[in-house]
């Protein structure tokens, strides 16, 4: 049974002659009243500190427990993260070297025609040489003949404007 601070002030003890001094009892009483309201007090305070302290440690739980949650759920993350950048590393590197590759294609196709260009271009600057030559030498030859031509036209103009030798004797009777 348990006795409040309250019961033992309102306790009250039968007298008799030679029984305890009231005095005495109810001073006595009034110590052990207040020590015990003391320690009632102090348990009291006691119980309500451990209260807020085991909330606090059920909060502190909770929270450590939301941490550790939320630090595997960071560590996902960041595994899958890491996992998606290396596969776009992955993908962007494939697609840089499949570029590459199509633009190495490209500068060696564009090498080809330019190296068949340019020997197109110098067939075309033999064959028109060779053409220039030629028509340079029909036109030399063509030249020469002319010359001789105009040299025997000139002496066929003079001998045209000369008189032939019985021309001359005619000529000559008429004066």
């Amino acid at each position: 049974m348990r006795i409040t601070p309250m019961e033992i002030h309102q306790q009250q003890f039968k007298t008799r002659l030679l029984g305890y001094d009231t005095a005495g009892v109810d001073q006595f009483l009034e110590q052990v009243a207040d020590e015990l309201e003391r320690i009632h007090k102090q348990n009291h305070e006691l119980k309500e500190e451990l209260a807020r302290t085991r909330s606090a440690l059920n909060e502190m739980r909770q929270r450590e427990a939301m941490l550790k949650e939320t630090l595997l759920t960071t560590q996902r993350m960041t595994d899958d993260i890491k996992a998606n950048a290396r596969k776009e590393a992955e993908v962007t590197l494939a697609d840089a070297e499949i570029k590459a590759e199509a633009i190495l294609r490209s500068a060696e196709d564009r090498r080809v025609q330019l190296i068949n260009e340019i020997q197109e271009i110098k067939r075309q600057k033999i064959s028109f040489e060779s053409s220039l030559r030629t028509l340079v030498e029909s036109h030399m030859r063509l030249l020469d003949l002319e010359v001789v031509q105009v040299r025997h036209e000139a002496r066929e103009d003079r001998l045209l404007q000369e008189n032939l030798p019985l021309e001359k004797n005619a000529s000559e009777q008429e004066r």
